[in-house]
């Protein structure tokens, strides 16, 4: 099985991308809900970010409040680095079983497995795949996107937008680009001309298409 991962930025449309790539056939694995996951009521996970950050970032059912827990890391770098070390190892060692077993599987007609991977380059882990597909757009669209996703004023948007690294970097360490500035219909357009040629190569190389 050929391991791709798919990255970007957020509020790029990774998460659409993901589920075209599945529609056209591929084997998909979300590591946001990897990550979500781990961090479950009843996980230690969860436990360690109670310890860390304090039942404030609860709430009143027991769950994690995503929201008030995004304000407090991206407000504060040593935060948002602690939080990924616990929640990061678990993620990574959840895909990696995911494409053994995929390969293990003799069965299976999946040829390519696609992982999201928000942090692919931040966390630099794009060696551990074939190739990095990017999904792009302007930075002013990914800061009303969130804006309009999470209902946070443009401060909060921007400093979520701050704790990664520039799309233009990304786009341009990509293998695949597909720019999901457009209608929805460009985006499939995108994603559809990178499946093919995904497919089509018996050697991933640094084509950006």
């Amino acid at each position: 099985m050929r391991r791709v991962a798919l990255t970007g930025g957020i509020a790029t449309g990774k998460s659409y991308c993901l589920g075209q790539f599945a529609d056209l056939g591929a084997a998909v694995i979300d590591a946001d809900a990897l990550a979500r996951a781990a961090v479950a009521p009843g996980t230690p996970g969860l436990a360690a970010v109670v310890q860390r950050f304090g039942r404030g970032v609860l709430r009143p059912d027991g769950s994690l409040d995503r929201t008030r827990l995004g304000e407090v890391v991206f407000a504060d770098p040593d935060a948002r680095r602690d939080l990924e070390a616990m929640v990061h190892p678990a993620v990574r060692e959840a895909i990696g079983d995911w494409f053994r077993a995929r390969e293990k599987d003799s069965g299976s007609h999946f040829r390519v497995g696609i992982a999201d991977i928000p942090l692919l380059y931040e966390t630099c882990r794009e060696k551990d795949f074939d190739a990095v597909i990017v999904a792009a757009c302007t930075p002013e669209q990914q800061v009303a996107r969130i804006m309009a996703r999470d209902g946070i004023d443009e401060e909060g948007a921007r400093q979520r937008l701050a704790a990664q690294l520039p799309i233009e970097d990304k786009v341009r360490r990509a293998d695949y680009v597909i720019d999901t500035s457009g209608t929805f219909a460009e985006t499939d357009a995108g994603v559809e001309r990178v499946w093919a040629q995904i497919k089509g190569t018996e050697d991933f190389s640094t084509d950006s298409g």
